[in-house]
């Protein structure tokens, strides 16, 4: 067991809240050979990396091969299991402020970053309006900021035209969600088709008029509040992956860290439970 020296090493209180989220290892089940590498070693390595920045072929040496924890990280996320983490994570924390676990009310959003040269022309494009050659991240949260869906397109892709895709698995995976709070981007023929075919109501929060530079808009500082709270990890500065179920999934990393300090009381900076405009 190597010597924790990382701020990014779980605690052993945030260890309890990860490892019995994560699949049973095969040799529990099957005969076959016992991992070679402490499972708590490797959620350590995909933080460090998340977090850093770094490349995965720079892991520390005291860390398992960046071969076997990008083996793991991307067994994983194609199993569902690094959602599935988020999402029981999520839960615990709406219940600890006595909210359902479930949320029913949703603020979507979007963020455009520049890409790395590793990833290809076919999942990039240019977003005119940002000025930025990269990649579009869509996000979901409830109405406290804790992330409940990440998908990932070329930046080029407009918000509407991306968020029937989002809105579709959205549906697919918490059926219980019934509004959606959004900017003017995603108006006009979106809402009427997520309402007549999805039974979801998207309401729009616009900027008041005759208004410059930043103003906190109600409900969308939310879901904006939780991207800046992503960018601080540095992998997330820019996106290095080549496929974009690999951004994801990293990006998804980064929210379960912020989850598992808020339960740990770790990070008492990031306040999920401030008071906003809507309790559901």
């Amino acid at each position: 067991m190597r010597r924790r020296r990382y701020p990014t090493d779980t605690t052993d209180t945030e260890w309890a809240l990860i490892e019995p989220l994560l699949p049973v290892p095969a040799c529990e089940t099957t005969i076959s050979r016992p991992e070679k590498h402490p499972r708590r070693e490797i959620v350590d390595a995909i933080r460090y990396v998340v977090d850093t920045g770094c490349k995965w072929r720079a892991l520390p040496a005291d860390f398992p091969p960046w071969r076997t924890v990008w083996g793991f990280m991307a067994r994983w996320a194609a199993a569902g299991i690094v959602g599935q983490v988020r999402d029981h994570l999520a839960g615990r924390i709406r219940r600890d402020m006595g909210k359902g676990l479930r949320a029913v009310a949703t603020i979507i959003d979007s963020q455009s970053v520049k890409a790395a040269s590793t990833v290809g022309k076919d999942s990039r494009g240019y977003d005119a309006g940002k000025k930025i050659n990269g990649r579009k991240r869509h996000l979901v949260v409830d109405t406290r900021g804790l992330p409940l869906f990440v998908m990932v397109t070329p930046a080029d892709l407009h918000d509407s035209a991306a968020a029937k895709e989002v809105l579709f698995r959205l549906r697919l995976m918490h059926p219980e969600i019934t509004i959606v709070w959004a900017d003017r981007a995603y108006a006009g023929k979106l809402v009427i088709w997520a309402k007549r075919h999805l039974k979801l109501t998207i309401k729009t929060v616009s900027r008041p008029k005759d208004t410059s530079g930043f103003i906190v808009l109600p409900r969308r500082w939310v879901v904006e509040r939780s991207l800046a709270w992503m960018m601080n990890a540095r992998r997330h500065a820019r996106d290095y992956e080549r496929l974009v179920q690999h951004s994801e999934n990293l990006i998804t990393w980064a929210a379960i860290t912020l989850m598992t300090r808020r339960l740990t009381r770790k990070d008492p900076h990031t306040n999920w439970s401030e008071k906003v405009t809507d309790n559901r």
